[in-house]
């Protein structure tokens, strides 16, 4: 029965590594589609840019994306831009005001 429980254990891992992966590849494709099509627009955002572009194409605006921007990535709760995700609130949630205070903290009372 232990040899069975390690061999699952072994196949565990092996497909966490593998899911690992694979989520990657799906990571940096969205990044660079999202890169290469900010310009004109793309299916998560519309193509209102394409048509609307002047005939000077030289000048290349590149235009950020947001982690929230990234739809096949979202669709897995261990994609990296998870953790983008939880890095960025964990950020504003430390953001302190001018005063020194914690921005969007309540008042806490000794």
């Amino acid at each position: 029965m232990s040899s069975t429980l390690a061999a699952l254990q072994q196949r565990k891992e092996r497909l966490d590594e593998e899911l690992k992966q694979v989520e990657k590849q799906v990571y940096d494709l969205e990044t660079t589609y999202l890169n290469e099509s900010s310009q004109y627009g793309n299916v998560l955002k519309g193509f209102e840019g394409f048509l609307s572009q002047t005939k000077n194409t030289s000048q290349k605006k590149a235009r950020n994306f947001k982690p929230e921007d990234r739809l096949f990535s979202l669709s897995s709760s261990s994609s990296p831009v998870v953790d983008e995700i939880a890095a960025e609130r964990a950020e504003e949630k430390t953001v302190t005001t001018q005063s020194g205070r914690k921005a969007g903290g309540g008042t806490t009372y000794r």
